[in-house]
């Protein structure tokens, strides 16, 4: 598109022809004109209106059958038609009747060089006939020499329009250009536009174009489409944009065809907010959309987010009679579903059925699930039985679906029967299938045979997600199995946070087996972790807490608890809560009796079991007391809280804090402070909360309160609550000072937070609040981090204008923001400003430049500063060395790799696994083998177990100048020191045997791995290869089938022997 620069794309103003056109003929004047050349029906016009098309010389033969020439006439309005219908959905040339006496007349016609003339057809056979010789070995002139003059304009068109190559195209367009009966015409241009658009030549057809409108040639809607479809068909979106703006701005109204053209190479590319825009586009221009529009904008605006502008383009594209596809009815049912718009879902599906279009399985698996979910499983069963008698096939989703629904209705022989159906017709392939069927064997409290599901899926190497683990540890737990139970928790655990659901099953099973102290471990684990209590574990928590008189744990979990809103109606959880604490949920005096309807008398049963282990009589008398009379509360003094805090006693400040709350007492921000503060040390963070949230009600809340909130949600890892708490006292008019900011960015930075420290950052600049050399560099190291390195650099420009005085810190950050943007020479520039004012340069800011150094490929220059940090009386550390010498490794400097290693030893580092890597590449890069394997002997003796890393270095060298012995050797001892190779060995191994023609060996080598490998392209495609070479044609057949169902793409230029010595 860069090379279509024109008034074209910045103007509105129509070019004309800079040469006069002829005046149009009188009416009157009758001018005789004689040819010798009979005239094509079919071939294209001049363009110009004002020479009308000759007449024959001679009279034309009648023709066998005078209703031949409303046929022809048919065919040439079929064919105008079709050339202003460019796009995705352009008709297609149908056959046109004829009888047999009219096909033999057409077909000698063609034959005998009579359809166009003889003299047009030798001239299509020469230029085709170009495309025989290479490039530049033909002369177009010396080919049509013998064509000069006798080509009419209307005739060389024909010629054009009549090439398959682009080149030849290319070629007679130009020879056309010097003929003297040659005038620019709009229609040429298009046919050589489309000649290009239709093989890729963009630039070409942009020249063409822009050519066009030098000539002055006035683009009309066709020439624009055709564009804009070239364009479109090669998927560059960017320029067709930008192109159709300039169409638009011509005020040129491109065809329906064109735009469907275009939105349908936008959505084939999931560019769908660009669908919606020239959609919107299409409508203001007054297009009229046909059916494929709809079905294109209705799928791209349901993926795009915009429902209920989907629902709006689906019923306007009913209103004008479009009858829509069964898959945009599908996709508009399932929008509904998601949305929970269930009986317009249902209702979309009965006029689906009224017009005769038969749901698919997509669809009928939306409407199962709506079915499933509303509990209506009686029409679920009816529309299975709908499917069945209208033949609809039937998917694995919708056997699953259909398992569940059986569960729930208690049919478990059904569902059984169904899931072995499945099973027997080849469709089990989903985990979500597998564990419907176990769960419907755990409802009906099979385990054994929920067990037979889980193990089935592991022998078929169904891969196993996390609900997979949580289904797989109720069978455990169902069953008593303990050792499976723990090892499948583990696993459960290592995908991420474990559910409640999970962690009570695990309680539940150590209760029955009167394993009470591992459950008491348990639980002190999943409490670290901070795992999200439900209420069924927290009643199996409190029951073991009471049974063991762990009075502290039961208080701590209970406040947390009943603190929480959701659990405020919660009657066994309310009443333990106000039973240990005195008092009602919301600081209200009890008062008279406690209505026994709102005490769960299992909770009590737990708090006097408590008690008891405790021997805490006076505490068993008030629980006992509760039922007839409510419990008093115990004062404390906001002096007595201090104390406590100060002994670091949490639970003690907890429940005094808690006392000197509820009495409207407030103690000073200090101490308030000190307290958070303390809270977040201890990872306390709902107490320090708490705390927050009751000094914040009070007008004497000062920063200090704010900075140790903010502090402590730091120390817990919520740096998003620390922003919002942040802002929240910006509002409030505190300035919390430059070292909360570098706080709450650095935190946020930490996890990933990169947009909100961005906004942080800005904020501050826009507030101009004073920030001082650490909380700019905090700001530069977390663009850094994000990625954004010219924000990073404007915020150190900024810094230079505030008049703040970098850091040795600034300088190393900006090093590494102006390296990872690949400008050394402003990260040198960097090094060296630091240096010139007088900074203390230390080993990160000369190993940092002197990496940058090595990833651009300047040895030299890493080495010099290397020396030079050295000779400054900087001894390089362990990573140091390790990073000058992987630079020396890549080069292939094995002596100076040797040097350093053996300088990094006499400073008393020892070598560690990068180390070794390197100098395994150095040695191996130099073709020295035995050092190789000796390194890596060393580095097993020295108690560094090697890697498939250190082993894939040595295979691929071995491998690269075809000594496959060996590396067959090297690999067997990688799996004897107990390592898995991975798919670098894999593929290093198979490479070597190709490239050197031992197809035997590649053979078996693949027959051993193909079962271990993960699917692989390279190697899947080299097993292609040589079974194809071998003549097994169908092992290569099936491997390709499956590499297709994969979508993983087929390697064409392997070849077998490439490496192989030709004699």
């Amino acid at each position: 598109m860069d090379s279509l620069k024109s008034t074209f794309l910045s103007s509105t103003t129509h070019l004309y022809p800079s040469f006069p056109l002829p005046k149009p003929p009188s009416t009157n004047l009758k001018i005789p004109i004689h040819s010798s050349i009979r005239p094509d029906p079919f071939s294209l016009s001049d363009g110009n209106p004002t020479k009308p098309k000759p007449k024959s010389k001679n009279r034309k033969n009648p023709l066998s059958d005078d209703n031949a020439r409303r046929i022809i006439k048919k065919k040439a309005q079929y064919l105008s038609a079709l050339r202003r219908n460019q796009g995705s959905r352009a008709m297609t040339p149908k056959w046109i009747k004829r009888t047999p006496e009219q096909m033999v007349k057409y077909l000698e016609d063609e034959r005998n060089g009579e359809l166009y003339g003889k003299h047009v057809v030798a001239a299509i056979k020469a230029v085709r006939g170009m495309g025989e010789r290479r490039e530049g070995e033909v002369d177009v002139r010396r080919v049509m020499g013998s064509f000069v003059g006798k080509l009419n304009f209307r005739e060389m068109c024909v010629v054009l329009k009549e090439q398959k190559n682009w080149r030849q195209v290319r070629d007679f367009f130009a020879w056309m250009k010097l003929q003297l009966c040659y005038r620019p015409s709009v229609i040429v241009y298009t046919i050589v536009l489309r000649a290009y658009g239709q093989v890729g030549k963009i630039k070409l057809a942009e020249q063409t174009f822009l050519e066009m409108l030098e000539a002055g040639c006035e683009p009309d809607e066709v020439a624009c489409g055709t564009m804009l479809c070239t364009y479109a068909r090669w998927g560059r979106h960017k320029a067709m944009l930008s192109f159709i703006s300039a169409v638009q701005e011509r005020g040129i109204t491109l065809s329906t065809a064109v735009y469907n053209f275009m939105l349908s190479s936008l959505q084939k590319k999931s560019l769908h907010e660009k669908v919606i825009d020239l959609w919107r586009q299409m409508v203001d221009q007054g297009v009229a959309p046909n059916r494929f529009s709809y079905t294109v904008v209705v799928n791209s605006l349901v993926k795009g987010g915009l429902c209920q502008e989907a629902f709006k383009a689906f019923d306007e594209m009913k209103k004008h009679d479009f009858v829509p596809e069964e898959s945009t009815y599908s996709l508009v049912i399932s929008s509904h579903t998601k949305d929970g718009n269930w009986q317009d879902a249902l209702r979309l599906y009965e006029d689906m059925k009224s017009r005769g279009i038969v749901p698919s399985n997509y669809t009928c698996a939306s409407l199962l699930t709506l079915y499933y979910k509303n509990g209506d499983y009686s029409k679920a069963l009816s529309l299975f039985t709908e499917m069945e008698r209208n033949q609809i096939g039937v998917d694995e989703v919708i056997y699953g679906l259909l398992i569940r629904i059986y569960g729930k209705l208690g049919l478990y022989e059904d569902a059984e029967r169904t899931f072995e159906e499945i099973d027997l017709l080849g469709l089990l392939s989903d985990e979500k299938t597998y564990l419907a069927m176990a769960q419907v064997h755990l409802n009906a409290g099979n385990a054994e045979k929920a067990l037979d599901i889980i193990q089935m899926m592991k022998s078929r190497d169904i891969w196993f997600s996390r609900f997979a683990y949580i289904v797989s540890l109720q069978c455990y737990v169902m069953s008593e199995d303990l050792d499976s139970a723990e090892v499948t928790f583990q696993a459960l655990a290592k995908t991420g946070l474990p559910d409640s659901g999970s962690c009570n099953d695990m309680l539940r099973l150590y209760i029955r087996l009167n394993l009470t102290e591992r459950a008491k471990k348990f639980i002190v684990q999943i409490r670290k972790d901070q795992v999200v209590f439900d209420e069924e574990l927290y009643r199996t928590v409190v029951r073991i807490y009471c049974k063991e008189g762990m009075l502290e744990d039961i208080e701590r979990l209970t406040k947390e608890m009943g603190a929480n809103d959701s659990y405020k109606d919660n009657k066994f959880v309310q009443t333990i809560f106000k039973a240990m604490c005195g008092e009602y949920q919301g600081h209200q005096k009890v008062k008279g009796n406690v209505a026994s309807d709102q005490l769960d008398t299992t909770a009590l049963g737990y708090l006097l079991r408590l008690y008891l282990e405790c021997k805490d009589f006076r505490k068993m008398e008030e629980i006992l007391k509760l039922l007839l009379e409510t419990a008093g509360r115990v004062s404390v003094l906001t002096q007595l809280v201090s104390n406590c805090m100060k002994e670091g006693d949490i639970s003690k400040v907890q429940s005094l804090n808690d006392q000197v709350v509820k009495l409207g007492c407030s103690v000073d921000d200090a101490t308030i402070a000190s307290m958070i503060g303390l809270y977040g040390k201890e990872q306390k963070l709902k107490h320090a909360q708490d705390v927050f949230t009751a000094a914040a009600d009070s007008r004497t809340c000062g920063k200090s309160i704010y900075n140790s909130m903010i502090d402590a949600y730091v120390r817990c890892g919520k740096p998003e609550a620390a922003y919002s708490l942040y802002k929240e006292a910006i509002k409030k008019g505190h300035d919390l000072g430059a070292v909360a900011i570098s706080k709450v960015v650095n935190s946020l930075t930490n996890f990933g937070k990169h947009r909100e420290t961005e906004e942080m950052i800005r904020l501050n600049f826009q507030d101009n609040l004073g920030l001082d050399t650490v909380a700019y560099n905090t700001f530069i190291k977390a663009m850094l981090e994000a990625g954004k390195l010219r924000f990073a650099t404007s915020i150190y420009e900024r810094m230079l204008s505030m008049g703040v005085p970098p850091s040795i810190q600034t300088f190393n950050t900006l090093i590494s923001v102006y390296g990872r943007g690949r400008k050394l020479e402003k990260a040198v520039e960097m090094f060296n400003t630091a240096r010139s004012l007088g900074m203390t340069l230390d080993e990160k800011a000369y190993m940092n430049l002197i990496c940058y150094y090595g990833k651009a490929g300047k040895r030299d220059e890493a080495s010099s500063l290397f020396t030079k940090m050295q000779e400054e009386g900087i001894k390089p550390g362990m990573v140091s060395y390790n990073i000058m010498i992987n630079i020396y490794a890549t080069a292939g400097l094995c002596d100076e790799v040797e040097k350093l290693f053996e300088a990094m030893q006499r400073d008393g580092f020892s070598p560690d696994s990068s180390t070794y890597l390197s100098l395994v590449q150095a040695y191996t890069g130099c073709l020295k083998f035995a050092e190789a394997e000796q390194t890596i002997s060393s580095m097993r003796k020295m108690g560094i177990p090697p890697t498939c890393a250190h082993f894939n270095n040595l295979l691929y060298a071995f491998a690269n100048v075809g000594m496959m012995r060996e590396a067959g050797r090297v690999y067997k001892e990688l799996i004897t020191t107990g390592l898995n190779p991975d798919l670098a060995c894999y593929r290093t191994m198979l490479r070597g045997y190709i490239d050197y023609g031992l197809v035997e060996e590649a053979l078996n080598f693949f027959e051993q791995i193909r079962d271990i490998a993960d699917p692989d392209r390279f190697i899947m495609s080299a097993a292609v290869h040589i079974y194809k070479y071998e003549g097994k044609e169908p092992e290569a057949r099936s491997l390709r089938d499956s590499m297709n169902n994969l979508g993983i793409p087929f390697l064409e230029n392997l070849k077998v022997g490439s490496k192989m010595k030709t004699p």
